[in-house]
């Protein structure tokens, strides 16, 4: 095989890169559920148009099924870099927000739609944020992109029935934790502009009314920002009305990974990105992102319409 005979035609490149163009959408929403990170992810896309420029690939029928093959694999080799560079067993325990895609309730994203697919809430990403990487790969590629286990298992090493455990083992963790969000838009944002207005007059009980019992706040500071923060239940989310009241007239409603959430913006800066999780009727869940540096990396150009 000649890996640069791909270069030396011109129409030959123009061909394979228009090949590739066809399936770029498709490999950015497998890396950014793999690695929960937009700018990781064109990297990944980037690496794969690498490696196919220098490949032969005359001989492959299915070019995306080669190319979905090849993100991956770079994707879980991403993943496996980042779980040796966390050797700190208290950098472990803390919670990353993934990159937020932010959207308009008005105008739709096609490019974040296919990204997103139904049921990739923020919360969900944040779970699959504690997955093994092997885990990762499995249930993303089975579960949200339906590739058999049989074409799953050379990547992880393991025999198909294996890797169907690991794909298993990640649903279960990632169901516990993430429950599936209400699918009506406009009840996500009922529940979320219930919440602000509670929390604008300082009525806890319409706060506690507007929250699930068992609800969960996780909040990522980001490095030499404020420290991670996780809390739990009703009462103790409420108990922040004061932080949330002097939020409210900087709030910004936008989709949030195609949920109903919010940008707080202030003097044309995003202090932080509020995504909610509401499931009927109550959130259940709320990540915050307040890391300022990933905030100033954020495309926020759906805000403007």
């Amino acid at each position: 095989m000649d890996e640069n005979s791909s270069l030396t035609n011109p129409a030959d490149l123009a061909e394979l890169t228009a090949r590739f163009e066809e399936h770029r959408s498709h490999l950015k929403a497998v890396s950014y559920r793999m690695l929960g990170s937009v700018s990781e992810a064109e990297d990944a896309v980037q690496e794969t148009w690498l490696r196919l420029e220098r490949t032969d690939v005359s001989g492959v029928e299915n070019l995306g099924g080669w190319l979905t093959t090849v993100v991956s694999r770079i994707c879980l080799n991403m993943l496996r870099s980042r779980e040796q560079r966390r050797e700190d067993p208290v950098e472990r325990l803390e919670t990353r927000i993934p990159d937020p895609l932010i959207g308009s309730e008005r105008r739709v994203d096609p490019e974040h739609e296919v990204m997103l697919a139904d049921s990739v809430g923020l919360a969900l990403m944040v779970v699959m944020e504690s997955l093994a990487p092997a885990e990762r790969l499995a249930f993303v590629l089975h579960d949200m992109f339906a590739v058999p286990f049989e074409e799953i298992a050379p990547l992880v090493e393991k025999s198909a029935a294996a890797t169907r455990q690991l794909a298993s083992r990640a649903r279960r963790k990632v169901r516990g934790q993430a429950p599936a969000p209400d699918k009506d838009l406009a009840r996500q944002r009922e529940a979320v502009d219930a919440f602000f207005a509670a929390a604008r007059d300082g009525e806890f009980e319409a706060l506690l009314s507007v929250l699930d019992p068992d609800v969960v706040l996780r909040s990522d500071g980001g490095v030499g920002g404020a420290l991670t923060v996780v809390l739990s239940g009703a009462r103790t989310v409420a108990g922040q009305a004061v932080t949330y009241s002097a939020l409210v007239p900087f709030v910004r409603p936008a989709l949030i990974n195609g949920a109903a959430g919010v940008v707080v913006v202030r003097k044309d800066r995003a202090v932080s990105v509020m995504a909610f999780t509401v499931v009927e009727g109550r959130i259940v869940a709320i990540d915050v992102l307040s890391d300022p540096e990933r905030l100033g990396a954020l495309d926020l150009t759906a805000l403007e319409d």
